[in-house]
């Protein structure tokens, strides 16, 4: 067996500096925590190059005395605790006296700190766990710790870190959790000098959301206040129906410090159960005050974790506190109607009115004027023909576009010149054959046409499938060669979509929205899809970079219409999140399935004859589209003659 030796003070003390320092967002979230407990009011953030080569913590709390700032820097001093006595009742989020210690050891550290009954403050300089100055100074009242160039004497932890956009994310999650944690704090965060996060510090949790989450994930909140056993539950948890697809947004705090628990994050699903779609998860902010005896922080070196004297107890205190919140919300679902098309224009162009026997065809055509709004269409641009099978009149009508323009859902960012479609009325149909569906030539004489009674074109109709209708504003009935079909619509049309997607993946259309949607990620999926903003783009997401960790969506595929993109946006950057280091676009078929579903009609939903005749059209004779993503079947068929013998009309 080898010698046991010793370790030297460097080598310990870089050991040591692994377990509590392993990146620069672990070096901020100390420093923050010593400048919380200093009773700081206002802090200050900066980083530069993700913290890699430039950390600024400011605060203007309490100062470290000039005979003090050498011992701060040794391990295992503290100001926090005296005796073993004190670890049952901690409510600083500092305490083992290792934070600083283990900064300098990994760092080149320098220190402004003045107490503020002092006329000067001390200016304080140490690397690698070596001194290298300490002078008097003149500084304002708190301190101020600059942190450089961190693991320069560590080169093989320095390699593992990450780009400086992931490091500097990590960061700003940290600052987000002590944000909202402390409310009553005005915290100021600077990345590469550009400033990124402003607070109130005016002592209001939901100000504190807002600020870090926004308006939107603000606006589906509901307030939770409730005291259970003398524990008091405070904070905020969200509507049923703003749920989010993953739990990156569940945030509990104890006694003022972010903890990651198990209990509360069960106690708190337990509370929504029966109440949130399949697939869901709440998102919440809640701030739990429990008497410090109940709960032992020790037990994780970062003190992310943490145990309960009584798991039971803190269940039942977070599941009352969520159930009551949410019987108490009684403000309904806001209803937004929409009147979603699944086709695109040229593929809607013809429509039949089953009363009159009518048909209309309307010709659009589209301007490269992406700044003119809807409302600036002339009445004059839109002219319809109409000719009826029973009238040999030829009516050319012009129409008010503000009639048609819900109906055809023209396109926000584009203006469209609904072009005339003849120079002049015909008199008389019969002199007239039609070339397509916008134009017609006067016959040649002795040529008989007819326009409806074509014989080539009635074979034609009759192989086509033709569309009945739809039952249960579900399932669709066509009929075809002496046999009734079903079809699942919804099932349909996701199959369709799906198979489109997956084969034009590489290049999906995109479609600019009227306007941008800001979708709110974790901090990793955030980083995550900014580093593959080419890929998203090849799916048709035209993304440019927000407040993080928010990203602005300013175009979706096409295929998904008017569906709202957030979800699909958040499932697309798990994948990259997945798949980081080979985001090969092939292998994100659930992606393509959520796509799909997201897009697809809806079941329980009346939809126009238009469009169920032209999904038929697009999938009757499809081999591919027999069941949906997710297997089930996509249509169920009847021949005549069984129809007939359950009607005794054959034996």
């Amino acid at each position: 067996m080898p010698k046991i030796n010793v370790l030297t003070k460097e080598v310990s003390e870089l050991i040591a500096a692994g377990e509590v320092i392993e990146r620069p967002s672990s070096v901020i979230k100390e420093l923050l925590e010593n400048s919380i407990d200093s009773g700081a009011n206002v802090i200050t953030v900066e980083i530069k190059n993700g913290g890699r080569t430039y950390m600024r913590v400011t605060d203007n709390g309490c100062g470290i005395s000039d005979e003090d700032i050498p011992t701060a820097f040794l391990r295992h001093a503290t100001s926090k605790i005296t005796s073993k006595d004190d670890l049952d009742k901690i409510l600083t989020l500092g305490f083992r006296g290792e934070a600083l210690a283990s900064i300098c050891a990994v760092s080149k550290t320098e220190v402004l700190s003045k107490l503020i009954d002092k006329e000067y403050g001390t200016h304080y300089v140490i690397e690698g766990s070596e001194e290298k100055l300490k002078e008097k100074s003149g500084c304002p009242d708190g301190t101020t710790i600059v942190i450089r160039d961190i693991f320069y004497n560590v080169p093989a932890r320095l390699k593992f870190l990450k780009k400086d956009v992931t490091e500097g994310n990590a960061v700003s999650a940290v600052i987000s959790k002590l944000v909202l944690s402390h409310p009553e704090i005005s915290f100021k965060f600077i990345r590469d000098n550009k400033t990124e996060l402003v607070t109130a510090g005016d002592g209001k949790l939901f100000s504190a959301i807002y600020s870090v989450f926004g308006k939107a994930f603000a606006k589906t909140l509901i307030p939770v206040d409730y005291t259970y056993n003398g524990i008091t539950i405070k904070g905020y948890t969200v509507k049923p129906l703003d749920a989010k697809p993953k739990r990156t947004f569940q945030n509990f705090f104890i006694n003022k410090r972010y903890v990651k628990s198990i209990t509360c994050m069960v106690s708190l699903e337990e509370a929504y159960k029966n109440m949130i779609m399949t697939g869901k998860f709440p998102a919440c902010v809640l701030c739990l005050d429990i008497p410090p005896n109940l709960v032992d922080v020790n037990v994780h070196p970062a003190k992310i974790e943490v145990k309960f004297s009584n798991e039971k107890m803190i269940y039942d205190s977070v599941y009352f506190a969520v159930k009551n919140a949410l019987l108490q919300d009684s403000s309904p679902a806001e209803l937004e109607l929409n009147s979603n098309k699944h086709f695109s224009d040229s593929e809607l162009h013809r429509f039949r009115d089953s009363d009159s026997g009518v048909q209309t065809t309307i010709s659009f055509e589209r301007q490269n004027n992406d700044n003119i709004d809807k409302t600036n269409i002339s009445d004059n641009n839109l002219n319809i023909k109409t000719y009826s099978k029973s009238d040999e009149k030829y009516d050319h009508v012009e129409a008010p576009a503000s009639e048609y323009l819900s109906e055809y859902d023209i396109h926000k960012n584009d203006a469209y010149n609904l072009s005339k479609l003849t120079p002049e009325k015909p008199k008389n149909l019969d002199d007239y054959k039609f070339l397509d569906n916008s134009s017609f030539l006067k016959k040649e004489e002795n040529e008989e046409l007819d326009v409806f009674e074509n014989s080539d074109s009635n074979e034609y109709n009759k192989s086509k499938p033709i569309v009945i209708g739809e039952i249960f504003n579900t399932y669709i009935i066509v009929e075809k060669d002496n046999e009734m079909y079903l079809f699942d619509k919804h099932a349909a049309h996701e199959r369709y979509i799906f198979e489109k997607i997956k084969n034009e993946a590489d290049n999906l259309d995109s479609q600019m929205l009227f306007e941008p949607v800001d979708v709110l990620l974790s901090y990793d999926e955030y980083d995550a899809i900014l580093s593959n903003l080419e890929n998203a783009k090849r799916f048709g997401f035209i993304i440019e970079d927000a407040k993080a960790p928010c990203i602005k969506v300013i175009g979706v595929p096409v295929v998904i219409k008017d569906s709202d993109p957030s979800d699909i946006i958040t499932e697309l950057a798990h994948n990259f999140l997945e798949h980081r280091h080979d985001p090969n676009l092939s292998l994100f078929d659930e992606l393509y399935h959520s796509i799909a579903c997201k897009a697809a009609i809806k079941g329980n939903i009346k939809s126009d004859n238009i469009e169920l005749s032209n999904l038929i059209e697009k999938i009757f004779d499809n081999e591919n589209i027999k069941y949906c993503p997710h297997g089930r079947p996509v249509f169920t068929k009847i021949s005549k003659r069984e129809i007939e013998k359950q009607f005794k009309r054959i034996v």
